[in-house]
């Protein structure tokens, strides 16, 4: 969607999983031309700098139990500034449309009858696993796959408690808070207490960390590690080609745990 000659326009836009250079070119275009850039905590500084010198720059990011704006002021935020006929690019961590709320921030620039544009971004629901040698379909061990979030509490036990035995991987983004009861709840909904898993922290960037156990035994071995946000779990037989195909990085190995060779 084109800018309007005299108005303002939002660009809501994916920033990636954590390397910069995972950005995608139509990002890097937007970014160029922003008056504003409304960014979030995962956002790399490298990103930032792809906007202008005078751009403005907003904090807007949040973290477990604290933020700087709700949602709500961030949806007015957007819509001020563009309504000042300003560019705005709203940068989001991942995808902007994969458990970021960008939906929201879109309906309330449609509401405001102000143009927007969304970005995709690479999400790391998809980029942790690969980055970690887990692909989250493989012939023969997994056809299908699910992402929750383990942000929302009520809402991610009875996500994972309805697919946990209905997909063959399961991604949970944010897990590294909720691994205990996730895991639990995974177990609970029928799947092997031995199925191969793994928790992913820091994906694609320098401060990568992977570590390999079973569902059963994830929780304590990523706690006795210090394996803390952000970090994202995945379940799975797939997890056992980790062992074969990383190429970023060695996991490690909690324990043998795995339920036997994949392919």
């Amino acid at each position: 969607m084109n800018a309007p000659m005299c108005g303002g326009i939002v660009y809501l836009v994916g920033a990636g999983p954590g390397d910069p250079r995972l950005l995608t070119l139509r990002g890097a275009e937007v970014l160029r031309e922003a008056d504003v850039v409304i960014y979030d905590r995962l956002a790399p500084e490298a990103v930032l700098d792809l906007s202008p010198s005078g751009a403005q720059r907003i904090y807007a990011g949040k973290r477990p139990g604290s933020s700087t704006l709700d949602q709500d002021q961030i949806n007015d935020l957007v819509v001020a500034h563009a309504k000042q006929g300003k560019t705005v690019v709203r940068l989001k961590g991942g995808d902007p449309f994969v458990f970021g709320r960008g939906g929201e921030e879109a309906q309330a620039c449609a509401r405001a009858h102000i143009p927007f544009e969304i970005v995709p971004g690479v999400t790391s629901a998809v980029a942790a696993p690969a980055y970690a040698g887990i692909p989250l379909t493989h012939r023969g061990a997994a056809a299908s796959f699910a992402v929750v979030t383990a942000t929302r509490r009520e809402e991610t036990i009875e996500q994972l408690a309805r697919i946990g035995a209905a997909v063959d991987t399961i991604v949970v983004l944010m897990a590294a808070g909720r691994l205990e009861e996730t895991c639990a709840t995974l177990i609970a909904s029928g799947r092997p207490p031995d199925e191969p898993a793994a928790v992913v922290q820091w994906a694609t960037t320098s401060r990568q960390r992977i570590l390999l156990s079973t569902l059963a035994n994830l929780p304590s071995k990523a706690a006795e590690a210090d394996f803390g946000p952000p970090a994202t779990l995945v379940v799975g037989r797939v997890v056992d080609l980790a062992r074969e195909l990383s190429w970023f990085g060695s996991p490690a190995e909690a324990d043998a745990g795995a339920s036997g060779t994949v392919g």
